[in-house]
């Protein structure tokens, strides 16, 4: 593994690069106020089987410098960062892998440039979210987000999405791990969240497309998921039994189930 601080949109931006350049492409999106760390388990054993694995931090999120303008509240923002990431790394049709805010973008990416992707897997992510969590109540907490509880309330909410397999020891470790996320960076993730509505955008995604949720989830609704999967031209849609919000630091052995759906996608692409 190597990183790179980046010059991207008048900002540092600090992505990890993993395995042989030539290999296929496969970008990596974290969660809401996160960073590539959650990808930690899995980067390095996806490049062991093959793939050229990029994990960027999101403006403002780890190692990247924040936004120029503030935290994003449009996850659109976060699309076109991609895009002008994948430009300047030359990756040259990738996959893109998202989980959350991060599947929401990796959809994003897809509407806006489908022709540039070999595929899009998008975990823990819907259309739109329906309302939930309150835009209201996210916006009360950018005026109040110096509170102490908020680590608290990261870490317990951690735990409460993540799925029952999980062993508890591992749990902890990573609401332990997610504890150390910016509040105003991480709300305005949610802002972006709760608001982004790709609901009429979805056919116009034309690259194999695998839209995955867990059962457990608290925060998404399976149903949506299979809903917007279902307005995908051929996309496939996976429920994970047991599983929570987090797959990639949920499931052991992430990275072969990963390999496995990536190469689904590549079939898909070479039958058509």
């Amino acid at each position: 593994m190597r990183a790179e601080y980046l010059s991207l949109d008048g900002a540092l931006a600090f992505a990890e690069l993993h395995g042989d350049d030539h290999a296929p492409p496969v970008l990596c999106l974290h969660t809401a106020g996160q960073s590539g760390v959650q990808w930690r388990d899995t980067a390095p054993g996806l490049a062991a089987r093959g793939h050229h694995v990029v994990v960027p931090d999101l403006p403002g999120h780890g190692r990247s410098e924040p936004a120029p303008g503030g935290p994003v509240t449009d996850l659109g923002d976060y699309a076109a960062w991609c895009l002008a990431l994948l430009d300047r790394l030359g990756l040259d049709r990738p996959v893109v892998v998202g989980c959350s805010i991060g599947g929401k973008i990796a959809l994003d990416v897809a509407v806006r440039a489908s022709g540039q992707l070999a595929g899009v897997v998008a975990m823990a992510a819907d259309a739109h979210t329906g309302g939930r969590p309150s835009v209201r109540g996210l916006r009360r907490e950018l005026s109040d987000v110096a509170a102490p509880s908020r680590t608290d309330r990261t870490h317990l909410g951690t735990l409460a999405v993540l799925g029952r397999s999980m062993p508890r020891a591992r749990a902890e470790l990573v609401a332990t791990m997610h504890r150390r996320e910016d509040p105003a960076v991480s709300t305005s993730d949610l802002l972006g969240w709760a608001t982004h509505d790709l609901r009429d955008d979805l056919a116009r995604i034309t690259c194999p497309a695998h839209l995955v949720v867990g059962d457990d989830d608290l925060w998404l609704d399976v149903e949506r998921v299979r809903w917007a999967a279902a307005r995908i031209p051929g996309a496939r849609c996976t429920v994970l039994e047991g599983v929570g919000h987090y797959p990639m630091e949920e499931i052991e052995g992430f990275d072969a189930v990963l390999d496995g759906w990536l190469t689904e996608l590549t079939s898909v692409r070479e039958a058509s």
